[in-house]
């Protein structure tokens, strides 16, 4: 089933804040151990419309949150900036019905439209579920690392991987952006 997409706005931030701590909770898809409050939220909100990245949501007819979708800047030196790093997330009890997918292609577009080449994925290497989805999306894995996470008690392993979003597209030259 497909459902709307759109752009996050503040009203939205209760129930990203709510996906979001379940998923420190719960998951290994988020290294962090402590929830989060909604200023937290709120700051984080800010900081990505300050670099008009997106937000978005997909909702459902009572436009009710089911997940969301973000990227930032991968590293913050100037000789990444036409690479990001994303975040999908799907509410737990809709996760698994394909909501995932349509929040990845649509994010994708929205990078694409930002003039970003590269698309990252740093993902705890047992989420087979979500490297799988990166796979089919055409994401590769460009690299493992080994135990450098700890949660719940136990060392985590980390799978980069990547997706060039224009491919064979000519680096920026001096002073041409």
């Amino acid at each position: 089933m497909t459902y709307p997409i759109r752009d996050a706005v503040h009203a939205d931030l209760p129930a990203i804040r709510d996906i979001y701590n379940d998923a420190v909770l719960n998951t290994t898809a988020i290294w962090n151990e402590q929830a989060v409050d909604l200023g937290n939220r709120q700051a984080w909100f800010s900081a990505r419309q300050s670099q008009a990245y997106p937000i978005l949501v997909i909702v459902d007819g009572d436009n009710t949150v089911l997940g969301y979708a973000s990227f930032g800047d991968w590293r913050p030196f100037d000789g990444f900036r036409h690479t990001v790093e994303h975040s999908v997330y799907v509410r737990s009890d809709q996760r698994g019905n394909g909501l995932g997918p349509q929040l990845m292609e649509a994010l994708i577009e929205r990078a694409k439209g930002c003039g970003k080449h590269v698309m990252v994925a740093a993902i705890e290497s047992g989420n087979t579920a979500s490297i799988c989805l990166h796979e089919r999306i055409g994401f590769i894995t460009t690299g493992q690392m080994p135990q450098v996470g700890t949660k719940f008690g136990r060392w985590l392993d980390l799978t980069f991987m990547q997706l060039t979003l224009d491919p064979g597209a000519q680096p920026p030259g001096i002073n041409q952006e």
